[in-house]
C-alpha cells in the first residue's frame, strides 16, 4: 500500500493500473458549477482522470464516478447541487461501485463539508479547490475502502502544472491569479478561495504560448481582481496592463479576453492597454453591483458611482462606442427605491451592451447576512423586472450601432437557426447569427451586420 509520501503521478499509475484491469474502462462524469475558474478547476480533474485510465460521460447516470465541482457564490446553486446529490443516492444503489465525489468552493466552508459528511453518507470524497492535485490519492483510497476528505488551506500551488482537458479546442481559460482581498460584504469568495495570489508571469506567458501554438484563438484571462494582478508578487513587479502587453506579443492570430475587473482598480493604464493591444478584446466587463453610493458603501466596494464613470468616460474618449457589460445586485439589504433609481440612472448613462443581474442572495459568514433585511422580497422582484425590461431597451439601441458595419468574429458553434447558420462573438463580446459552413467554426470571420435584436445581431458572411 502507498505511503503518504508518494508523488501524485505514482498514485495515477496505482490508479490505472487498476481500471486498466477492468473489461472496459470506467466512466468519470464531471459537473461544473458556476464561474469559468471552476471550469478552469474542472479540466485539471479531467486532465488527471484521463491519465488514471477513465473515459468520459455526459450523464452521471452512466457514470462509475461523478464529481461535482461546487460554487459557493450564490445560496439557489448551493441548494441545486444538494438537490442534485440526492439524484445520485439513486443511481447509486443501482451501481453500488459507483464513486461520488463533491469539490470546490462549497466545500471550502468548513460547515458545509461537515454537512456532507453527516447528511449524505454516500459521498465518498469531499475536497476544497486546493486539493485538485490530490485526487488520484483520494481516489485510489476509495478504491481501497477508505473515504476521504480533503479541505486545504487554499494552497493552490499544489494544482500549478496539472495538464489539462479543455472543453473547446479553440477557446481557453488560463487562470493569472486565485483569491480575493476586496471582501464585500455581500461576497463569500475570499472566504473560501483565499486571499490574492498571482502566478509567475513567466508562467502565464508560456501556458498561452503554447495554447496559441497549438491552434487556441481566444485566451480568457481569468481572476477574481485580474486588476491587482501583481501586487503580492515580491520577485516581479509586473502589473496587468503590462501582462496584457506582453500577451499581446506574443505571434499568432488570437484574441485576449478577461475577466473579472473590480472598478476600484480600472485605472487609465488598463484602458490604455486595451486600446493599443490589438489583440485585446475591446470589451470590458466592469461590475458596478449598484448606482448609489450609499449601498456601494454598504457592500464594501471601495468606490462611488463618480469615479465608475470616470473610468467610462475614459475609455469612451478613446473608442466612443467602447463596449461595457455589467454585473448588477437588485435587492441589497435595505436598498431603498431611491437607491435602486439610481441604479437604473448609472444604467442609462452607461448605455450597457449586456448586464448579469441578480436579486441579492444571503450568504452565510459575509457581514450582509447579519443585517436585518426589511425590503419585501416581491418588492425586490418587481424591481428585478424594472431592470430587465431597462435592459432590453437599451440594448435594443445600443446594437443598431453596429447595423451596416462589418465586425470581427469568432465563430463558435451552429446556430439555431437550422443548417447553415452559425454563431460566434465580435471583438466587443455581441453574439453574432450568420449562415456559413460548419468548417468556420473556431475560426475568425469577417460578417456585416444587417439586423440588431437586444440579445444579438444577424449578419451575413464576407467573403475574402
Amino acid at each position: 500500500m502507498p505511503e503518504k509520501a508518494i508523488d501524485s503521478q505514482t498514485y495515477i499509475e496505482y490508479v490505472k493500473r487498476i481500471n486498466d484491469s477492468r473489461i472496459s474502462p470506467p466512466l468519470a462524469h464531471i459537473h461544473n458549477y458556476g464561474c469559468q475558474l471552476n471550469v478552469s478547476d474542472g479540466e485539471k480533474m479531467k486532465g488527471q482522470l484521463m491519465k488514471m485510465g477513465f473515459g468520459f460521460t455526459d450523464s452521471a447516470e452512466n457514470a462509475d464516478l461523478v464529481l461535482f465541482n461546487t460554487c459557493a457564490v450564490r445560496e439557489g446553486a448551493q441548494e441545486r447541487v444538494l438537490g442534485n446529490l440526492g439524484f445520485l443516492k439513486h443511481y447509486k444503489e443501482l451501481n453500488k461501485n459507483m464513486i461520488i465525489g463533491i469539490g470546490g468552493c462549497m466545500t471550502q466552508q468548513s460547515q458545509v463539508a461537515e454537512k456532507i459528511k453527516q447528511s449524505y453518507r454516500f459521498v465518498d470524497l469531499v475536497f476544497g479547490t486546493g486539493s485538485i492535485s490530490k485526487l488520484p490519492q483520494m481516489i485510489y483510497d476509495v478504491y481501497n475502502g477508505r473515504k476521504c476528505c480533503e479541505h486545504t488551506e487554499n494552497d493552490l500551488s499544489l494544482n500549478e502544472g496539472i495538464e489539462q482537458v479543455r472543453d473547446s479546442a479553440f477557446k481557453a481559460s488560463v487562470p493569472i491569479m486565485y483569491g480575493c482581498n476586496n471582501f464585500c460584504t455581500y461576497c463569500i469568495v475570499p472566504y473560501v478561495r483565499g486571499r490574492e495570489r498571482s502566478r509567475s508571469p513567466r508562467l502565464i506567458i508560456d501556458e498561452v504560448t503554447k495554447l496559441v501554438d497549438s491552434g487556441y484563438k481566444e485566451i480568457m484571462l481569468l481572476g477574481q481582481n485580474v486588476n491587482s494582478y501583481g501586487n503580492d508578487l515580491e520577485d516581479e513587479n509586473t502589473t496587468f496592463p503590462q501582462l496584457l502587453r506582453m500577451i499581446n506579443d506574443i505571434p499568432g492570430e488570437f484574441i485576449i479576453r478577461f475577466m473579472s475587473s473590480h472598478p476600484k482598480d480600472a485605472t487609465p493604464e488598463l484602458i490604455d492597454a486595451i486600446i493599443e493591444c490589438p489583440k485585446a478584446a475591446k470589451h470590458l466587463h466592469l461590475p458596478v453591483q449598484s448606482g448609489s453610493n450609499e449601498i456601494l458603501d454598504k457592500m464594501n466596494r471601495r468606490y462611488t458611482v463618480q469615479k465608475y464613470l470616470e473610468t467610462v468616460d475614459y475609455a469612451r474618449s478613446k473608442i466612443s462606442d467602447f463596449s461595457f457589460t455589467t454585473d448588477i445586485i437588485v435587492g441589497f439589504p435595505n436598498e431603498s427605491n431611491e437607491d435602486f433609481e439610481k441604479t437604473l440612472d448609472i444604467m442609462r448613462t452607461v448605455r450597457y451592451d449586456n448586464i448579469y443581474s441578480f436579486i441579492y442572495s444571503v450568504r452565510e459568514g459575509t457581514k450582509a447576512a447579519l443585517i436585518e433585511d426589511r425590503t419585501p422580497h416581491s418588492e425586490k422582484q418587481e424591481r428585478m423586472q424594472r431592470l430587465l425590461e431597462l435592459q432590453r431597451e437599451i440594448s435594443t439601441q445600443s446594437y443598431k450601432r453596429f447595423e451596416g458595419r462589418v465586425l470581427d468574429v469568432l465563430v463558435d458553434s451552429t446556430g439555431r437557426s437550422g443548417e447553415g447558420s452559425l454563431t460566434g462573438k465580435s471583438n466587443e463580446f455581441v453574439i453574432v447569427n450568420f449562415s456559413g459552413d460548419r468548417s468556420l467554426i473556431g475560426n475568425f470571420v469577417k460578417v456585416k451586420i444587417t439586423k440588431a435584436h437586444n440579445w444579438a445581431l444577424d449578419g451575413e458572411l464576407v467573403e475574402d
